[in-house]
């Protein structure tokens, strides 16, 4: 059985007879030209960002401050973004810390960086050292990390002398690492009547206050014409004043209005 061909062999294909040498040449260029055209609109009108978008390596910006690394990705076409802030043990606050893509990777203009900043030192809790001795409670207050800047002497009533009675800023409170604080120390109960040194003389006026279990304290000299010269005519605190033991008691005392 034979089957007729409808389509002659490759070999006998010909050119259509319109379409010569000069013609088929003119057409390859109408549709050349109509396709650089057509791909140039593509490229400056239709697509511009994806075709035209150029490609930046990522800064290192660790350790710089956060204004500083905006400026730096700003300037090369990145966008910022943030991604809050962490403690840290050594790096200051606003230092950044963590960036992402990380420095040296190369990106296409504006990609947005992530960049987490350092909110500082973790803080301290102030320890609550009351009711131990002196010395154990600033060995504890170093030992949290803190300072012990000032100790403070001061009447507590039912605290033995030389124990701690509290910290300014008081326990609880939240310090940076090596702040100071004010370590307020008993200096024993209010229980000594302080005696009457008027008219008594320096030495007088000492020997009472050691017999009572109080010092003496500054001597200031005042001139007067109705008291003995070197007797006192005033002091603080009054008379009758209840003092802790070891209390301090300062005195005035009269001069001849000659000297």
């Amino acid at each position: 059985m034979r089957v007729r061909r409808h389509i002659p062999p490759l070999g006998e294909w010909r050119a259509p007879a319109w379409l010569d040498g000069n013609r088929a040449l003119r057409w390859t260029l109408y549709v050349g030209s109509a396709a650089l055209v057509g791909y140039l609109i593509a490229f400056f009108i239709l697509f511009p960002a994806p075709i035209l978008r150029g490609q930046q390596v990522v800064p290192r910006v660790l350790g710089a401050t956060l204004a500083d690394a905006q400026r730096q990705l700003t300037a090369l076409h990145l966008q910022v973004q943030d991604g809050g802030s962490e403690t840290h043990a050594t790096a200051p606050a606003g230092t950044v810390i963590w960036q992402d893509p990380p420095p040296g990777v190369t990106a296409p203009e504006g990609l947005k960086v992530t960049l987490v900043s350092s909110s500082g030192p973790s803080k301290v809790q102030v320890p609550d050292v009351s009711s131990l001795d002196a010395t154990l409670a600033q060995q504890l207050v170093t030992a949290a990390g803190l300072v012990v800047s000032q100790v403070e002497s001061v009447q507590v009533p039912r605290t033995p002398p030389g124990v701690a009675a509290m910290t300014r800023p008081a326990a609880g409170a939240l310090l940076a690492p090596g702040a100071g604080l004010i370590l307020v120390v008993s200096r024993g109960e209010a229980t000594i009547p302080v005696p009457d040194l008027l008219n008594m003389s320096i030495a007088d006026a000492r020997a009472r206050l050691e017999e009572s279990g109080l010092a003496l304290g500054s001597v200031t000299r005042r001139r007067t014409a109705d008291a003995n010269p070197g007797t006192v005519v005033e002091q603080k605190p009054a008379a009758g004043t209840l003092a802790p033991a070891g209390a301090v008691i300062d005195i005035v005392v009269a001069r001849s209005p000659q000297q």
